[in-house]
């Protein structure tokens, strides 16, 4: 993760119910401008829904939108936990 903020938790990282505000996407190739394109921009407050019995794919809400997300795509955003 070379280009993303140390300070940022993962989105896979957080749990079920857990919110934050995305500080950063690594975006150096087509899946990261896919999920820039998908709205996972920095500002964005994000909330964890659910995830598959296996743990992966999660189903994230951002801007009035529901996105499921394998932990490798959601391992490139970073974010900010929010209370």
């Amino acid at each position: 993760m070379d280009d993303l903020p140390h300070d940022g938790t993962p989105l896979a990282s957080l749990p079920v119910g857990g919110r934050g505000v995305i500080l950063a996407v690594r975006a150096g190739d087509a899946v990261g401008q896919r999920l820039l394109d998908l709205g996972l921009v920095p500002g964005t407050p994000v909330e964890v829904l659910r995830r598959a019995p296996l743990g992966d794919p999660s189903v994230y809400e951002l801007r009035g939108t529901q996105l499921c997300l394998r932990r490798s795509e959601a391992e490139r955003v970073r974010v900010r936990r929010a209370p």
